[in-house]
């Protein structure tokens, strides 16, 4: 096997990935009326019930615009409806309705099926792999993106020596 890895095949297969991940997804989710963004923002309301149109927005890391237009789309089909806080009408918080609530086993249901087609041909060991390295790559960025900083891309003694 070739030792020399190169960044840049690493990043262009993730965005392939991500791209195979999304149409994926994207179609299943069609096929029970959810649009892109809706199901993190479902997962976000299953855990968070009430909260507020800001909190939502920054958990989605979205713009308020953009989470609105989503909110206005969830509202129209009865998945979702928003009320003014009780102690600050300014503040809008969301809530999910029975059909919001509902939906909830067919879209994991869904998010299941495409989680095992991804992983399809793999050992249980190799499936463990994959999971701890797709951790280890969020983190990596995550890491890279709430810091600011920018990681090494080879850890050699020389640059061990220098922090």
């Amino acid at each position: 096997m070739d030792e020399t890895i190169d960044p840049e095949r690493i990043n262009w297969l993730a965005i392939q990935f991500g791209r195979q991940h999304h149409i994926r997804l994207h179609k299943m989710m069609a096929e029970i009326g959810l649009y892109r963004g809706q199901p993190p923002l479902l997962h976000i309301l299953w855990q968070h019930e009430g909260i507020t149109q800001s909190e939502l927005s920054k958990k989605m890391h979205i713009q308020p615009a953009t989470l609105t237009k989503m909110l206005q789309r969830m509202e129209h089909t009865g998945l979702i409806i928003r009320k003014a806080d009780t102690s600050d009408q300014r503040v809008m918080r969301v809530y999910l309705t029975q059909a919001g609530w509902d939906i909830q086993a067919v879209v994991r249901t869904h998010e299941r099926q495409i989680g095992m087609e991804m992983l399809a041909n793999f050992s249980p060991d190799q499936q463990a792999l994959i999971q701890d390295f797709l951790i280890r790559l969020r983190n990596n960025l995550q890491t890279v993106n709430e810091q600011n900083i920018q990681l090494p891309l080879i850890l050699t003694e020389e640059s061990l020596e220098e922090e």
